[in-house]
């Protein structure tokens, strides 16, 4: 089989991953390829078990197309969704179902000199363990917080390699491909292509966790900018209360607005003695908190929605800038937060109608992810899958950068 060949079938691997169920016209239209030439590419796929028929699509007149679906346990995906306290590391079959025991880490990328390193061991043995072929991956996908030059491999904020690339250093000890991504930029490629935003051509995706991340959708592709920067909107200077960022700025979005902040409001208030059914919040693990208060509050607590409602009309704020700016059609919240649902939609809503014009904004549907807390996870092997049929012109192009 020639090399065009093989990446023509991998081209078609890929389209059907993210769509499910396609025709062969459907595969040859997405593809720029003809019928024929189509037709006998599925045809080898189908004899090789990576493909299989599954059944006729709908039709308006005439013969039903038959439609080809790719076989979940052909291939697999190690995805790593990081944060800057825990990891989850899991494996995903081609239908998006983990197939091993997920495993968390508690990883703190802002202390700990060899967290790269500690993640490399992890990923070793959590491939090793999980007894699967190294054939059968079709690679390693890590979405992970800070300035991520996906192209080079590097992060700027987190996992120092002294300029070195972190994909380069991952696929040394693993073995497999390895694409890196900013988390809030995975979880826009989940929504865009698996959940809320799938097949809209303008559509922001809000990530709400330790920080209030954002992934564009603009004219139907993910804008990264010019360096794969695009999206701190944490860090868009919304406030004059003198508190300091992380980034080392002051009033910044995410410092009234994250979870994290919500966790030390939460914790300060109960101990001034407000009232609420949230009792000794666990000190210093901010992932058990910020869960508890979403619960709470989902349950109806007074002020469990009250620092709810207070973080998420502030994100409405910062949204109104956005709106004004690129006029989007579509806004997902999404991320950790999510687990919150529809208690973020009222002040956002609020926070929209006091600060955008009504014109731009009166279009503009607002909704919570189906995706969620899961939606990195997604995000990291559709990063993967969206490189499947240019792995090798990706790997090359990376040592070229580098070089």
């Amino acid at each position: 089989m020639s090399e065009k060949q093989a990446v023509y079938k991998k081209s078609l691997i890929k389209h059907l991953y993210f769509n499910g169920k396609l025709s062969c016209a459907e595969l040859s239209s997405l593809t720029d390829k003809s019928l024929p030439h189509t037709a006998r590419a599925l045809n080898e796929l189908v004899e090789e078990g990576v493909v299989y028929e599954s059944g006729h699509a709908n039709s308006k007149g005439g013969r039903r197309p038959q439609v080809y679906t790719v076989n979940p346990d052909i291939f697999y995906v190690v995805s790593v969704a990081m944060d800057q306290f825990i990891s989850h590391i899991s494996i995903l079959n081609m239908s998006n179902q983990i197939v091993a025991k997920v495993e968390r880490i508690e990883l703190d990328l802002h202390s700990n000199p060899h967290a790269l390193q500690e993640l490399g061991r992890h990923l070793h043995q959590f491939i090793l363990n999980s007894h699967i072929p190294r054939e059968k991956f079709a690679g390693i996908g890590i979405g992970m917080p800070g300035f991520v030059d996906g192209q080079k491999g590097i992060n700027y904020s987190f996992l120092s390699t002294n300029n070195n690339s972190i994909s380069q250093y991952i696929e040394s000890v693993t073995g497999l491909p390895v694409l890196i991504d900013n988390d809030s930029s995975l979880i826009a490629l989940a929504e865009w292509k698996l959940g809320a935003a799938r097949q809209q051509q303008n559509a922001m995706v809000v990530n709400i966790g330790w920080g209030i991340g954002l992934g564009m959708i603009l004219n139907g592709g993910l804008f990264r900018g010019q360096n794969g920067f695009a999206g701190e909107f944490s860090h868009i200077p919304l406030f004059t209360n003198n508190k300091i960022c992380n980034c080392g700025k002051m009033g910044c979005l995410e410092t009234e607005t994250s979870l994290q902040v919500m966790a030390e409001k939460a914790i300060k208030g109960l101990k001034e003695g407000r009232t609420s059914v949230l009792k000794d919040l666990p000190l210093g693990h901010l992932e058990e908190t910020s869960k508890l208060i979403m619960e709470a509050g989902a349950k109806g607590d007074k002020y469990a929605v009250e620092l709810l409602s207070q973080a998420a009309y502030h994100i409405g704020r910062g949204i109104a800038i956005l709106i004004h700016i690129l006029n989007p059609g579509l806004i997902v919240l999404s991320g950790r937060g999510a687990l919150a649902g529809r208690l973020w939609l009222a002040p956002v809503q609020q926070a929209l109608n006091e600060h955008c014009i009504p014109k731009i904004a009166e279009n503009i549907e607002i909704m919570i992810s189906p995706l969620g807390f899961y939606a990195e996870r997604l995000g990291a092997a559709a990063l993967v899958m969206e490189h499947f049929d240019e792995v090798r012109m990706h790997r090359k192009k990376k040592e070229l950068l580098l070089s």
